[in-house]
């Protein structure tokens, strides 16, 4: 098979058999050779609302949620023509979480193990179940259903383990080209065999690692939406689907609040150079978009991005005046702690950044800190970036974007680290308009 189309599908694509149904014929249109699947919608959250009941001790509230996953999962195995080996590794599923949820709820502890443990057993449900909607549409081609923490080998940082690249490439070199088969996002395994998981919205990431290890010729992204827009259409209406985009672009749109693709996506795309496919399961038809390694368009903003819930820490110390190893000290911690850092302004007392508010939850972090200067937290901030081309050879680009936002109060701004990026910080409640006006001067003006 000298063609190798991975394909990965979203909750929502997972969301009833009928949404099964439809992402399994697009997935036979597309000639795909791996599918990638998250768990149904909303089972992953209810998952995460389970362990935390089970480590509280709340026996009714566990219990409400067990019912509602097995319920839910049951009834869409019943809609189905199921074979008897598939809804007895569906009961055995339900046996292993209910398993690990009394030994929650007894110990009332739940270590980050047992939490990424719990939560793969939403993918793991989901892709059973659409491997028999999928086997069902092909019934003379046999479907291999997958583990893929056979295959994502990772650290053994649970909650947001980092994947062994080598490795995977070589698990998956095993894999028989002329067969389909079926795995699960977002899911792995360390060294010793314990699961872990990628982090929230990992699904994408696994697709693109298998992808990567496969030297794919193609990693298709199925979501909801129809592509990758100009900004987020629920902030701005006039947003506009984007036909095709550099792995640059949408590396940082990815990084700085596009919640199409998962921030880690891209790399592994760029390794192997993949064309990377992002399209809706809802609107197959539609053109979508195209992230490759160049791209013939190169307007100087592609796309307009939003993180909301941004915190900016201000780290001061004035007795470094004069002095050196204090923007060393405070990223050592940063890197101590495993948070990354999205902006950053200095002076020679004080190092300014941004962080996403659930940072501030880490109190070890915040401690650290503190043991080196003075911290000053402001909340309710929002980092609006400006994504596109060769800003730095733009002369008239800083002009009218502050002529854009000139009712606005800037509070940060960062721009020289990259040509493709030009970011800043405003109060969160006057982001949305901030957008419009940005997206009306700089994009829709120039379409």
């Amino acid at each position: 098979m000298n063609s190798i189309v991975v394909s990965k599908f979203g909750g929502t694509s997972m969301g009833s058999i009928q949404a099964m149904e439809r992402s399994a014929t697009i997935s036979i249109e597309r000639n795909s050779f791996l599918v990638v699947v998250s768990a149904t919608s909303g089972t992953t959250d209810l998952l995460i609302q389970l362990a935390q009941n089970a480590s509280a001790g709340n026996i009714e509230l566990t219990e409400k949620n067990l019912y509602a996953i097995k319920e839910r999962h049951e009834a869409m195995m019943k809609e189905i023509s199921s074979t008897y080996e598939a809804r007895e590794i569906l009961k055995s599923h339900f046996t292993e979480l209910e398993l690990l949820v009394q030994n929650i709820t007894l110990l009332k502890e739940l270590t980050p193990k047992a939490h990424d443990h719990i939560l793969s057993l939403g993918e793991r449900m989901s892709s059973l179940l659409f491997k028999e909607v999928l086997q069902l549409k092909l019934p003379h081609k046999k479907i291999q259903l997958l583990d893929a923490r056979e295959f994502i080998k990772t650290d053994s940082n649970f909650g947001k383990a980092t994947p062994q690249i080598d490795i995977i490439a070589l698990q998956c070199s095993k894999l028989e080209k002329n067969n389909i088969y079926v795995t699960q996002g977002f899911i792995g395994s360390d060294a010793e065999g314990n699961t872990t998981i990628l982090g929230r919205g990992g699904s994408d990431y696994s697709a693109a690692l298998f992808a990567e290890g496969l030297r794919a010729s193609t990693l298709e992204i199925w979501t909801d939406v129809a592509g990758i827009a100009t900004t987020d259409p629920r902030i701005c209406k006039k947003a506009k689907i984007i036909n095709e985009i550099s792995y640059a672009e949408a590396g940082e749109m990815a990084q700085y609040g596009a919640k199409v693709l998962h921030p880690a996506t891209i790399a592994p795309a760029v390794r192997q150079s993949i064309p990377v496919f992002v399209g809706s399961t809802f609107e197959k038809d539609l053109p979508g978009t195209w992230i490759r390694g160049s791209v013939n368009d190169r307007p100087a903003v592609r796309a307009i991005t939003r993180r909301s819930n941004q915190a900016l820490l201000t780290i001061s110390n004035p007795s470094m005046f004069n002095a050196y190893g204090f923007m060393g000290k405070v990223f050592e911690i940063f890197g101590m702690n495993r948070i990354s850092v999205d902006c950053v302004t200095t002076s020679e007392i004080a190092i300014a950044v941004t962080v996403d508010h659930a940072t501030l939850e880490n109190k070890n972090f915040l401690e650290d800190l503190k043991s080196i200067g003075s911290i000053e937290i402001e909340t309710g901030l929002a980092l609006i970036s400006l994504i596109g081309n060769d800003l730095f050879a733009r002369n008239s680009l800083a002009k009218t974007i502050f002529s854009s936002v000139e009712t606005t109060s800037i509070r940060m701004m960062s721009f020289g680290a990259s040509s493709y990026n030009f970011n800043f910080l405003v109060k969160d409640d006057v982001s949305q308009a901030c957008i419009e006006n940005l997206h009306q001067t700089l994009i829709e003006k120039v379409l």
